[in-house]
Protein backbone atom coordinates (compact mmCIF):
# COMPACT_ATOMS: atom_id res chain seq x y z
CA UNK A 1 0.00 0.00 0.00
CA UNK A 2 0.94 3.26 -0.67
CA UNK A 3 -0.33 6.55 1.49
CA UNK A 4 -1.00 9.32 -0.12
CA UNK A 5 -1.88 12.98 0.83
CA UNK A 6 -3.95 15.52 -0.84
CA UNK A 7 -5.97 18.19 -0.32
CA UNK A 8 -9.52 17.64 -1.65
CA UNK A 9 -11.24 15.06 -3.62
CA UNK A 10 -11.01 11.25 -4.07
CA UNK A 11 -11.73 8.44 -0.91
CA UNK A 12 -9.71 10.86 1.31
CA UNK A 13 -9.75 11.18 4.94
CA UNK A 14 -9.07 14.84 6.12
CA UNK A 15 -8.39 15.30 9.78
CA UNK A 16 -9.50 17.27 12.47
CA UNK A 17 -7.81 20.03 14.35
CA UNK A 18 -7.65 17.59 17.18
CA UNK A 19 -6.97 14.75 14.68
CA UNK A 20 -3.81 16.88 13.04
CA UNK A 21 -2.63 17.88 16.77
CA UNK A 22 -2.71 14.50 17.77
CA UNK A 23 -1.05 12.88 14.74
CA UNK A 24 2.16 15.68 15.98
CA UNK A 25 1.93 14.58 19.41
CA UNK A 26 2.02 10.89 18.44
CA UNK A 27 4.40 11.28 15.55
CA UNK A 28 7.10 12.77 18.40
CA UNK A 29 6.46 10.65 20.15
CA UNK A 30 7.27 7.37 17.99
CA UNK A 31 10.51 8.96 16.78
CA UNK A 32 11.71 9.27 20.15
CA UNK A 33 11.29 5.32 20.78
CA UNK A 34 12.47 4.22 17.54
CA UNK A 35 14.65 1.52 17.33
CA UNK A 36 18.14 1.31 15.61
CA UNK A 37 16.37 -0.45 12.55
CA UNK A 38 13.62 2.17 12.68
CA UNK A 39 11.64 -0.31 14.93
CA UNK A 40 8.99 0.22 17.40
CA UNK A 41 8.04 -1.86 20.41
CA UNK A 42 4.17 -1.07 21.26
CA UNK A 43 3.21 -2.45 24.83
CA UNK A 44 -0.82 -3.14 24.80
CA UNK A 45 -2.39 -1.65 27.69
CA UNK A 46 -5.32 -4.56 27.81
CA UNK A 47 -2.62 -7.29 27.77
CA UNK A 48 0.83 -5.21 30.05
CA UNK A 49 2.50 -8.48 29.47
CA UNK A 50 2.34 -8.53 25.22
CA UNK A 51 4.70 -6.31 23.71
CA UNK A 52 4.52 -6.32 19.59
CA UNK A 53 7.35 -5.06 17.67
CA UNK A 54 6.28 -2.77 15.16
CA UNK A 55 8.42 -3.27 11.72
CA UNK A 56 10.28 -0.62 9.82
CA UNK A 57 7.84 -0.95 6.69
CA UNK A 58 5.15 -0.52 9.09
CA UNK A 59 6.51 2.66 11.09
CA UNK A 60 7.71 4.17 7.76
CA UNK A 61 3.97 3.88 6.62
CA UNK A 62 2.55 5.18 9.88
CA UNK A 63 5.26 7.62 10.15
CA UNK A 64 4.37 9.28 6.89
CA UNK A 65 0.47 9.14 7.84
CA UNK A 66 1.27 10.70 10.83
CA UNK A 67 3.26 13.52 9.27
CA UNK A 68 0.80 14.02 6.63
CA UNK A 69 -2.10 14.45 9.19
CA UNK A 70 -0.25 16.73 11.46
CA UNK A 71 0.03 19.21 8.25
CA UNK A 72 -3.83 18.57 7.90
CA UNK A 73 -3.37 17.09 4.45
CA UNK A 74 -6.14 14.20 3.48
CA UNK A 75 -4.93 10.83 3.73
CA UNK A 76 -5.34 7.64 1.31
CA UNK A 77 -4.22 4.50 1.49
CA UNK A 78 -4.56 2.52 -1.84
CA UNK A 79 -3.56 -1.13 -2.37
CA UNK A 80 -0.93 -0.95 -5.12
CA UNK A 81 -2.62 -3.90 -7.12
CA UNK A 82 -5.96 -1.32 -7.03
CA UNK A 83 -7.62 -0.30 -10.06
CA UNK A 84 -8.70 2.86 -10.60
CA UNK A 85 -11.18 5.20 -12.80
CA UNK A 86 -9.45 8.01 -15.55
CA UNK A 87 -10.46 10.29 -12.93
CA UNK A 88 -8.88 8.99 -10.37
CA UNK A 89 -5.87 7.94 -11.63
CA UNK A 90 -5.71 11.65 -13.51
CA UNK A 91 -5.73 13.41 -10.09
CA UNK A 92 -3.22 10.95 -8.88
CA UNK A 93 -0.74 11.96 -11.41
CA UNK A 94 -1.89 15.72 -11.00
CA UNK A 95 -3.16 15.78 -15.00
CA UNK A 96 -6.23 15.96 -16.69
CA UNK A 97 -8.46 13.55 -17.78
CA UNK A 98 -8.23 13.22 -21.19
CA UNK A 99 -4.29 13.79 -21.01
CA UNK A 100 -4.29 10.70 -19.19
CA UNK A 101 -6.32 9.01 -21.70
CA UNK A 102 -4.28 10.56 -24.13
CA UNK A 103 -1.33 8.20 -22.65
CA UNK A 104 -3.17 5.39 -21.86
CA UNK A 105 -4.98 5.01 -26.03
CA UNK A 106 -0.94 5.75 -26.71
CA UNK A 107 -0.15 2.65 -25.12
CA UNK A 108 2.65 4.45 -21.96
CA UNK A 109 0.80 3.18 -19.39
CA UNK A 110 -1.64 -0.19 -19.42
CA UNK A 111 -5.45 -0.13 -19.03
CA UNK A 112 -8.37 -2.63 -19.46
CA UNK A 113 -11.72 -1.95 -20.27
CA UNK A 114 -14.58 -2.26 -18.67
CA UNK A 115 -17.63 -1.90 -20.71
CA UNK A 116 -16.83 1.17 -22.52
CA UNK A 117 -14.58 2.16 -19.04
CA UNK A 118 -11.26 2.58 -19.16
CA UNK A 119 -9.56 1.10 -15.96
CA UNK A 120 -6.06 1.28 -14.72
CA UNK A 121 -3.84 0.31 -12.16
CA UNK A 122 -2.46 2.17 -9.33
CA UNK A 123 0.82 -0.05 -9.62
CA UNK A 124 1.18 1.19 -13.30
CA UNK A 125 0.34 4.65 -12.69
CA UNK A 126 3.04 4.85 -9.91
CA UNK A 127 5.26 3.22 -11.95
CA UNK A 128 5.21 5.91 -14.75
CA UNK A 129 5.10 8.24 -12.23
CA UNK A 130 8.43 7.36 -11.20
CA UNK A 131 9.74 7.43 -14.74
CA UNK A 132 8.44 10.79 -15.31
CA UNK A 133 10.31 11.68 -12.21
CA UNK A 134 13.37 10.09 -12.86
CA UNK A 135 13.72 11.16 -16.81
CA UNK A 136 12.84 14.93 -14.95
CA UNK A 137 15.36 14.52 -12.58
CA UNK A 138 18.07 13.41 -15.20
CA UNK A 139 17.01 16.52 -17.67
CA UNK A 140 17.52 18.86 -14.82
CA UNK A 141 20.91 17.10 -13.88
CA UNK A 142 22.08 17.64 -17.55
CA UNK A 143 20.63 21.21 -17.54
CA UNK A 144 22.95 21.79 -14.47
CA UNK A 145 26.20 20.79 -16.08
CA UNK A 146 25.59 22.72 -18.97
CA UNK A 147 25.10 25.67 -16.69
CA UNK A 148 27.81 25.22 -14.74
CA UNK A 149 29.97 24.78 -18.06
CA UNK A 150 28.60 27.71 -19.59
CA UNK A 151 29.76 29.64 -16.13
CA UNK A 152 25.96 30.54 -15.72
CA UNK A 153 25.51 29.76 -12.33
CA UNK A 154 22.60 31.09 -10.41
Amino acid sequence: MTALSKSSGGPFVLPSHEDAEFAKTTGRLFARHLTKKNELKVTIAEEPNSTVVLPAAIMRLLMDILSSMAKGDAIALIPMHAEMTTQQGADFLNVSRPYLIGLLEEGTIPYRKVGTHRRVLFEDLVKYKEEIDSARSASLDALTVETQKLGLDF
